[in-house]
């Protein structure tokens, strides 16, 4: 029910846009006004998240660990699964940021004859989720020469490389391919999967379609429905310098693409796509792993009257001794 619910919802953001600009002609409307709108939406809801996560309490230390804590000097520690100082969180949450470690790991678990459980990892996920995430950040990165001027150098240098084998004209970049392939691996598996097919919800599979959408919608643009570059380029400065002008002739193409991207940019603060700021402010991750270093006090514990054991042993001392419990105090 999902998986429909979401390929409806993004046919029917398409079909919203062939009918606005290529039947009404709202170039104004999906050219400057959603694009602006979906861009405040973002920033409100990122700011609003992230401060909403800031503000709650973590009085506990509760750091996701698999390897030895720190403790006495001849029990060797690894600092690279239970850090204990901050050091060796920069570098475990370098590592899950940039390189996704914890997809690397035994995240499966089967049930096999005898019955016995055997865990194993889900290398393809690590490989395409990795793919994925890196191939969208040099797709943004290539994007920037729409928006600035004159181009910087980092992005002719990612574009080249990009376009290292120089396949097609226009050259085909294999950022695109990566990409395609990773998002249809990640929708593949949640539905193939039985288990994870029966987990999956519409807020699972509807980004999926949105990012396929903006993808192949981008594709499609440059190599089969042409575009006026230079007239997307000047809508693009005008909307990043605030002096917007939307220029005739560009084609439906690059509204359609441009209303996906807003689209998935105004949903992103609602979605689980938010785990992009939300690992940095997760606690399991963030914290340092030094509780037998450091006595960890919960601030927010009213003060109540304890019964410590000498207090204890005062008051029960003489029965203790009767029925032969030792004592320290005689």
């Amino acid at each position: 029910m999902g998986l429909w619910f979401s390929l409806f919802t993004v046919v029917i953001l398409v079909l919203f846009v062939f009918m606005g600009v290529g039947v009404v002609g709202l170039n104004s409307l999906f050219g400057i006004v959603i694009p602006y709108a979906a861009l405040l939406v973002f920033l409100v809801g990122v700011v609003y998240r992230v401060g909403k996560w800031a503000r709650a309490p973590v009085p506990f230390r509760i750091p996701t660990t698999c390897g030895q804590q720190k403790s006495h000097p001849w029990i060797k520690a690894n600092n690279l699964e239970s850090p204990y100082n901050t050091l060796g969180v920069i570098v475990r949450m370098a590592l899950e940021v940039l390189l996704f470690r914890s997809l690397f790991r035994n995240t499966r678990a089967e049930l096999r004859d005898g019955p016995r459980v055997v865990y194993g990892g889900t290398k393809w996920l690590w490989l395409a989720g990795l793919a994925f995430h890196w191939s969208f950040l040099l797709i943004l990165i290539r994007h920037l020469r729409f928006f600035t001027e004159p181009i910087p150098f980092f992005v002719n240098l990612f574009e080249s490389m990009d376009g290292l084998f120089e396949i097609g004209v226009p050259t085909l970049y294999m950022t695109d391919i990566i990409i395609l392939l990773a998002v249809t691996y990640l929708f593949l598996r949640r539905v193939v999967i039985p288990q994870i097919r029966y987990i999956s919800l519409a807020a699972d599979y509807f980004p999926l379609f949105l990012i396929l959408g903006v993808v192949l919608s981008g594709v499609l643009m440059r190599h089969f429905y042409k575009v006026d570059i230079f007239k997307v380029k000047e809508l693009a400065t005008g909307l990043f310098s605030f002096h917007p002008v939307v220029t005739e002739g560009i084609g439906l193409a690059f509204y359609i693409h441009l209303f996906l991207v807003c689209t998935l940019l105004a949903y992103f603060p609602f979605s689980k796509l938010m785990h992009m700021g939300g690992v940095f402010l997760s606690p399991t991750r963030n914290l340092a792993n030094n509780n037998r270093m450091r006595r960890h006090v919960n601030p927010w514990n009213y003060p109540v009257k304890v019964h410590t054991y000498e207090e204890y042993e005062d008051e029960f001392r003489e029965k203790m001794k009767a029925v032969g419990l030792p004592v320290e105090k005689e």
